[in-house]
């Protein structure tokens, strides 16, 4: 089977497809809508289109929103490095002043989000406010794989498998990209993903490319926990996070548990709110579209969250 090319991300829709540079990479953006900007960063195994519910929603209440494609997804570039936490950050960073704003609100779900927590850390006059879907911080994170690796370790055990070379991503796109369609299946709630949705996230992760980009995301969270860079990173995320954050998670997320999620607010000192999203799982932005979007515009158009 012939692999597609990274045309077929450009997706018919009430949303406009560009390219924006920012340090030098070229990121594939979909946009829709006038005012504030909200940028959406995507998460594994998809692409811009996991935001095509919100590309709607946002502009309808006066955002303007922009989906993009990460570093190494859809048609983006594929350089061979950068895909630390620190480099994404710059990354969405850049974005956000190449779409000719001085910051923007930041929504991310799960690399996302860790992409978007970092951000927030490294890039604070870059970020109005932060909201984070399915991802917790990352020190939350750490603490929850070794202080539970019965649950946790065990839901993420497909990153600890991505860590050998060459043939995670044989696996990944072989057969049609089944494993993406069980990974999306596993993770989610009842009732998704639908059939046209699995589809396009299949064929995404064989444009070539792909498959290895998203994987060294992986890859550089796990090897660089003893390196000087994963420790240069931890001291600098224990800086407190000093935006209105909102934590979004699927109440059913069986590849973050809500409990591993649970307790990132003790790094936020701005106000802070945690919500559950019944009935989704690993998805609630796409298996629960009202619920999440009710939850996400409410809190954004309120002048002052409260804690």
């Amino acid at each position: 089977m012939a692999a597609p090319d990274a045309s077929l991300v450009e997706i018919d829709g009430p949303w406009t497809h560009r390219s924006v540079s920012a340090g030098g990479t070229r990121f594939h953006v979909a946009e829709a809508g006038e005012g504030p900007l909200v940028l959406l960063l995507h998460g594994f195994p998809e692409f811009w289109w996991t935001w095509h519910n919100q590309l709607v929603s946002l502009p309808a209440a006066g955002f303007r929103a922009a989906a993009v494609d990460l570093r190494g997804y859809g048609a983006s570039d594929k350089p061979p490095r950068g895909y630390d936490l620190v480099t994404l950050a710059a990354d969405a960073a850049g974005l956000v002043r190449a779409l000719g704003e001085a910051n923007a609100i930041v929504v991310g779900h799960d690399w996302g989000g860790l992409l978007a927590w970092t951000m927030a850390a490294y890039h604070p006059k870059v970020v109005q406010r932060l909201v984070t879907v399915g991802a917790p911080h990352p020190l939350r994170l750490r603490q929850s794989l070794r202080g539970n690796p019965s649950r946790q370790l065990w839901a993420t055990r497909h990153t600890l498998g991505f860590q050998v070379p060459v043939w995670p991503e044989r696996r990944l796109v072989q057969n049609d990209a089944a494993l993406v369609g069980r990974l999306l299946h596993d993770w989610s709630g009842p009732g998704w993903p639908d059939e046209r949705t699995e589809r396009l996230v299949r064929d995404a992760i064989r444009i070539p490319g792909v498959a290895h980009c998203a994987l060294e995301y992986h890859r550089w969270l796990v090897r660089s926990q003893p390196r000087p860079d994963g420790i240069r990173y931890a001291r600098r995320m224990r800086a407190p996070i000093q935006v209105p954050t909102l934590q979004l998670h699927g109440a059913l997320d069986r590849c973050t548990l809500p409990a591993s999620a649970q307790g990132s607010g003790r790094y936020v000192t701005a106000p802070y709110r945690w919500k559950l999203i019944d009935g989704a799982g690993h998805f609630p932005h796409e298996e629960r579209p009202r619920a999440f979007d009710a939850e996400l515009i409410g809190w954004l158009n309120d002048p002052e969250p409260e804690r």
